[in-house]
């Protein structure tokens, strides 16, 4: 009876342990794998191809629940040339704002938004199908395109067990490799020596 109430706690204790251990996993390979994730996500949204009519209705619904897609606001305009790159040193936010008042209207339809490109691109000495392209090939709103030397910076960060804190550091050797359960657990030191002692072993055999 004994011996079986024995094996059973050895078998409980074992799967403690097991679970333990999964849920102590080192924390890089989770938010490695966040990241890897996330910058998938950037690049299918980089590879998705919207016309630039298809790239108006998208954006022009930003933000706005209600809206039909038909007309699209300032705000939502400049919000789309910023992820676009279309505004920046050249071309300012105040530029579109100039421009955009000239139609005299909070919401412009996809036909005066071409006459806005149209007049804005002509004062600013820019190519009007450059902006479009760059409008059209910007993803869709919101999301930010990761490179993928940006994403392996990324990696290469988490994953970095020097920069770890707490008890987490103490997982991981000076060389960065995993020190296994010794990492997770207070092990017993059976050696005879007080806790602390940096002396071990330096003791002559021939006293």
């Amino acid at each position: 009876m004994y011996t079986h109430v024995a094996t059973y706690r050895a078998v409980t204790m074992s799967k403690e342990e097991s679970a333990k251990a999964s849920s102590d996993a080192a924390p890089s390979v989770e938010m490695a794998a966040m990241a890897l994730e996330e910058n998938g996500k950037n690049d299918a949204a980089k590879g998705e191809t919207m016309t630039f009519k298809e790239a108006f209705k998208a954006f022009s619904k930003f933000g706005d629940t209600k809206s039909d897609g038909k007309h699209i606001t300032l705000s939502q305009s400049d919000k789309w040339m910023k992820q676009a790159k279309v505004i920046d040193k050249k071309i300012t936010t105040t530029d579109t704002a100039i421009h955009f008042k000239k139609l005299k209207s909070l919401k412009v339809s996809f036909e005066d938004y071409n006459k806005f490109l149209d007049d804005l691109a002509k004062t600013k000495g820019v190519n009007v199908e450059e902006i479009k392209e760059k409008l059209s090939n910007c993803g869709q709103p919101g999301v930010s395109q990761l490179t993928a030397g940006k994403a392996a910076a990324t990696v290469n960060r988490l994953t970095d067990v020097s920069k770890y804190t707490g008890s987490h550091r103490e997982r991981f050797d000076e060389a960065g490799k995993g020190k296994g359960i010794a990492g997770r657990k207070d092990m017993v030191d059976k050696s005879g020596y007080v806790s602390g002692y940096q002396h071990k072993d330096t003791y002559s055999k021939n006293h």
